[in-house]
């Protein structure tokens, strides 16, 4: 039935400026842009996809890492250090310091409108 995930939505004050984030930050590219709305689709070099959809209303209060529903998305990179080194040049604070378990290297961090993301490298993908 399902073949895979096409893409996660975010809905942002500002898709524009977020997608931009992604952009700078993460070395997203922006590959779709909506003439009708101002929607934003977001692209990694694997093909995964994030939709920034504009928010009807403020950004609430960002939610903690364990409070109920979607969390974080992962975000898989081949070199953890030099990932985290590039973030911390751009202004990103981590909530806790990077650890590594297990031959996993991990770190949590916000974007700027408050979404949970988790840089993450695995020595052995899981199966």
């Amino acid at each position: 039935m399902v073949t895979g995930i096409e893409h996660a939505a975010i809905a942002s004050p500002d898709p524009e400026q977020l997608a931009h984030w992604y952009v700078d930050c993460l070395g997203f590219t922006i590959n779709y842009q909506s003439k009708n709305s101002r929607t934003v689709f977001v692209k990694t070099p694997d093909g995964s996809m994030i939709e920034i959809i504009e928010a009807e209303g403020p950004a609430g209060e960002p939610a903690k890492l364990n409070d109920a529903g979607l969390r974080h998305l992962a975000l898989q990179v081949e070199d953890f250090p030099a990932a985290c080194r590039h973030l911390q040049e751009k202004g990103v604070t981590f909530l806790a310091e990077p650890v590594r378990k297990g031959g996993n290297s991990l770190v949590f961090f916000r974007d700027p409108d408050g979404n949970i993301l988790h840089l993450l490298h695995r020595e052995t993908p899981l199966p």
